[in-house]
């Protein structure tokens, strides 16, 4: 088996290095080339690496769980409009959108998935202890999901005084595990 060549890398989309325009000319980024055919939708990217780099050589990125795909799906959007609102008389509607957006995402990850509950177990498993939206490991959905959240974290303190609520103790555990992981610190900045 091939393994393939990963070139990954940061820059101004004003500035373009040359060699990228010759890869896949007139694309933006993300987009991926693979004998000579480039894919630039984002699913069908995901669907791509998912086929090509399969287990055992790299690990699963697709969630088992379809809804972990959705979750927190609206949190990114809410915190936009909150943040950039510029009027002050619908600033308390915004941030409550927010927080009911984030209270849904909190809910989901202290909600047990269905392999979390053990039917041979005395009692019901009360609340989730998995570390990720699909369970213990990484998947596509915490690569869209994280940056977005830790954005929100760090932006709506410093420019609204705004805090993710301490009593949303999956949404902090969800963000504690990633700041654990080294895929995460290294491409987050603090």
């Amino acid at each position: 088996m091939v393994k393939p060549c990963v070139l990954v890398g940061v820059f101004s989309l004003a500035r373009k290095p040359a060699d990228l325009q010759d890869l896949a000319p007139g694309t933006n980024p993300p987009f991926v080339t693979f004998n000579g055919e480039v894919k630039v939708d984002v699913n069908q990217i995901e669907e791509f690496l998912e086929e090509k780099l399969t287990p055992p050589c790299y690990p699963r990125l697709a969630p088992i769980h379809p809804e972990s795909n959705t979750a927190g799906i609206d949190v990114f959007a809410k915190f936009s409009a909150y943040i950039k609102n510029a009027r002050k008389d619908t600033n308390d509607a915004l941030e409550k959108a927010l927080l009911k957006s984030l209270r849904r995402l909190d809910h989901f990850l202290r909600t047990p998935m269905s392999d979390e509950i053990d039917a041979d177990a005395a009692g019901d498993l009360q609340e989730s202890y998995r570390s990720f939206l699909d369970g213990p490991k990484l998947t596509l959905a915490d690569c869209n999901l994280l940056p977005k959240l830790h954005i929100l974290k760090v932006l709506a303190r410093k420019y609204r005084g705004f805090e993710i609520p301490a009593e949303m103790t999956g949404v902090w555990r969800y963000l504690n595990h990633a700041y654990q992981r080294e895929e995460f610190t290294s491409t987050c900045p603090a």
